[in-house]
């Protein structure tokens, strides 16, 4: 394909993209669809543009804000991925001049908004949790692509073999600091043609989750729940942790995440794991299951501002308001899951985000209309889990994880149990 063409196409994406309509990825994915003709590097390249104008939208607007022609262009220009000759090839005489000036900007005389690259009312939620070294810490670390990692499947596999047979293909990769489950990989390879992967020895899962799955510590014969279980990933970790045995129940409101999840079941060769679609969070059908469960696990719906590394457009989709009903549906469903726990049973309400409106806020209101539910320290189960290092993951008794101090997304975990 002609250079300028890929240029036309970035262009033309972030047009699709940026009307935030919907979710970046499945903006990108239905644009590829429609474009036959871009190969695997083409389609990389563009990607990985777009995703640079998400993380980096205030500052590559301010750049481009005095030159002429479509801004889309302008963006695809500044922000390119994708090979340097061919964008050079791309360009007129008079953009590649405009593109070498703007790139000479010393990105400290620029104002804060275009640094940070938050919305205004995130930032200030943000700065409200710590001083500015640590915030702009945190602001840069968002700006950069999360790491892939890897769960292993212990029903399939141990660490320390997945971690030699990756060598062995050529895929570097190390362990996880925390999870002891987890490998953390160098770049990003192809993994599904992998035969590790076709036999479920692994899952991509992002450290932090496999560390909320750890929170639970589901055991062999135990009633658990996911009731907010998704496409299933921190499912296949409870199973495996179950060892395939007891009942392993899995709700959500799609039946469409969960139909995802069923060829992941049969790869991780589970068998143990029951799904139901709910129609809200006050099913009837949950109540034959009610004060039954051993352990359950409410991974809540919220704002996903923690996994901004991997899903930058978030920070522009979302909005304070929209937090706030979120609030009230994430107590609305902590409550009805806590229904199911038995006396002597675990609750663990998590979030991925960074806000404590979503996080600390949730637990402090349960904690005032739940006399019979006693709080339990993060660190101690932790340590239980074989993590070395635990009380750096908490603050208050809560699991806490930030991009910037441990390389996961941003996490948040409360953890109770009932005592009568």
């Amino acid at each position: 394909m002609r250079p300028s063409s890929l240029i036309d196409h970035a262009a033309l994406l972030l047009r699709a993209v940026l009307k935030f309509d919907a979710a970046a990825d499945a903006t990108t994915a239905s644009y590829f669809r429609q474009h036959h003709s871009l190969g695997p590097r083409e389609r990389h390249a563009l990607a990985e543009t777009v995703y640079e104008v998400l993380r980096q939208r205030l500052r590559l607007q301010h750049l481009v804000r005095d030159s002429a022609g479509p801004i889309e262009r302008r963006l695809a220009i500044v922000a390119w991925r994708g090979d340097e000759r061919a964008l050079q090839a791309a360009l007129t005489q008079t953009e590649r001049q405009w593109l070498a000036r703007v790139r000479a900007v010393d990105d400290n005389a620029l104002p804060d908004e275009t640094r940070h690259n938050l919305p205004a009312w995130l930032a200030e939620a943000l700065r409200a949790s710590g001083d500015e070294v640590w915030f702009w810490s945190l602001a840069q670390a968002l700006l950069k692509p999360a790491p892939v990692d890897l769960r292993v499947n212990t029903l399939k596999a141990r660490r320390d073999e997945v971690l030699r047979t990756l060598a062995d293909v050529g895929i570097a990769a190390r362990a996880t600091p925390y999870s002891p489950w987890g490998l953390r990989l160098e770049g990003q390879p192809a993994l599904n043609r992998l035969e590790l992967y076709r036999r479920g020895a692994f899952e991509v899962q992002d450290e932090g989750s496999q560390l909320l799955a750890l929170l639970v510590q589901a055991r062999r014969g135990e009633m658990v729940v996911d009731f907010c279980a998704g496409a299933g990933g921190k499912t296949l970790a409870l199973g495996a942790a179950m060892r395939n045995t007891g009942r392993l129940y899995a709700f959500d409101l799609s039946g469409h995440r969960l139909d995802a999840m069923r060829p992941r079941l049969v790869r991780a060769g589970l068998a143990n794991v029951h799904t139901l679609q709910l129609a809200h969070e006050r099913d009837d059908r949950l109540q034959r299951l009610a004060g039954k469960a051993d352990r359950v696990l409410v991974d809540a719906p919220c704002s996903g501002l923690g996994t901004l590394r991997r899903n930058p457009d978030l920070k522009w989709r979302q909005s304070e308001s929209a937090i706030e009903d979120l609030r009230e549906r994430q107590v609305a469903i902590l409550e009805s899951a806590a229904s199911l726990v038995k006396p002597g049973g675990r609750l663990v309400y998590a979030t991925c985000s960074l806000l404590p409106v979503e996080n600390e806020s949730v637990a402090h209101t349960f904690n005032a209309t739940n006399a019979n539910f006693r709080s339990i320290d993060a660190t101690e189960v932790l340590l239980r889990g074989d993590v070395a290092d635990a009380a750096l993951l908490t603050t208050d008794g809560h699991l806490r994880l930030w991009p910037h101090r441990h390389e996961t997304d941003g996490f948040f975990a409360a953890i109770w149990q009932r005592d009568r």
